[in-house]
């Protein structure tokens, strides 16, 4: 099997973050690659490469895929949002983004931005999800620092069913 550098670059073109974007790469490049290396958005994390680990997902077209696995081929026309795209035109956090920040839903943060980006998922999927749901949807985000607890607070606090917890985010 010849490796990227042998196959023939074409011109693909999708959506990042709202913004065009055309790139000139081998269409079985990784959109994770694309992502960093071309684009320099670098809160897209590399993990795993194999698609368990959940550090690299983005949205394309609103649905949670693992970024390392992704052709970027398999993008062209179509929306991506990684992250950084969360964040309103102003700058100001998304909700998912503030909870993370409020709730101390990470440590080192390798995988915050994927975190994020599931979680982000999953509250347009299922905008008041219990805590059972929550753990369920986000097993497929891999955490080594914060044994999870924050990461569910998070998620049940940005879609406003924290249960247990006060008005000033303490808990009851």
């Amino acid at each position: 099997m010849p490796d990227s550098s042998e196959v023939a670059a074409e011109r693909i073109a999708f959506r990042v973050n709202g913004e065009e974007c055309h790139v000139e790469t081998p269409p079985a490049r990784p959109v994770l690659d694309v992502l960093r290396q071309d684009r320099g958005l670098t809160g897209t994390k590399e993990g795993c490469s194999v698609g368990v680990c959940g550090a690299c997902s983005v949205l394309v077209d609103g649905r949670l895929v693992s970024a390392c696995l992704l052709p970027v081929g398999a993008v062209a026309g179509r929306e991506v949002t990684t992250v950084e795209g969360l964040a309103g035109a102003d700058g100001a956090l998304s909700p998912v983004q503030q909870a993370f920040l409020e709730c101390g839903g990470f440590q080192c943060g390798i995988c915050t931005p994927g975190q994020v980006v599931a979680a982000t998922a999953l509250l347009r999927e299922c905008p008041e999800p219990d805590e059972e749901q929550v753990t369920d949807w986000m097993m497929g985000n891999l955490c080594r620092c914060t044994g999870y607890y924050s990461i569910v607070q998070a998620v049940l606090t940005a879609a406003g069913t924290s249960a247990g917890t006060t008005a000033a985010g303490g808990r009851s």
